[in-house]
């Protein structure tokens, strides 16, 4: 193979990449009067930008453990999947678990959210949807609210989970009332 069709190869390539990112319309408006729009990827979709919520509410644990006495093994960033007794990672570990858990994560937000949301709103849900998982969140009350248009409403109901087996959890708590000023931002 000549060099000259690697480089035609390697051209059309690039064109074609290029070609997939087609030029948003450019906001005009002055920083301070723009809302804060979530910015799609080249797909459509959004991604989580606030990991770092994430990371303080759920901590970093390198050995398995039980967050409580009726809760699942948990390891890294609140991993439970395939977390279990005895289990040991690094911190790169629980990186890749992390990333690899906020992939579901936001492929459950933007499946089951049918309404338009800031990235604030959508990083508060992924913080949610990343602690109580994806059955809770389609099933909930909070999501019938929001696809409704009532974005204070589902604001509020973020505050109700905050209980585990009928009991108050602190922790939970305070990431709910985080997880709503985030959202309401």
């Amino acid at each position: 193979m000549s060099i000259e069709l690697v480089i035609q190869g390697i051209l059309k390539a690039i064109k074609s990449i290029l070609e997939s990112f087609k030029k948003a319309p450019v906001d005009t408006t002055a920083p301070e009067q723009q809302e804060d729009k979530a910015t799609p990827k080249v797909d459509g979709r959004m991604y989580i930008k606030n990991v770092d919520m994430i990371k303080k509410s759920e901590g970093l644990r390198l050995e398995a453990y039980l967050p409580t006495p009726n809760d699942v093994w948990t390891i890294g960033y609140g991993h439970t999947k395939t977390a279990q007794p005895g289990m040991k990672i690094t911190t790169k570990g629980a990186e890749s678990l992390l990333v690899h858990d906020l992939a579901w994560v936001e492929n459950v937000v933007n499946d089951a959210v049918k309404v338009p949301l800031s990235q604030n709103q959508y990083d508060a849900l992924c913080s949610f949807v990343y602690n109580l998982g994806g059955t809770n969140f389609r099933s909930s009350t909070l999501l019938r609210v929001l696809n409704k248009g009532d974005y204070k409403g589902a604001a509020d109901q973020l505050l109700r989970w905050d209980k585990q087996k009928g009991k108050t959890l602190r922790g939970l708590t305070i990431r709910r009332k985080e997880e709503r000023e985030l959202f309401l931002k």
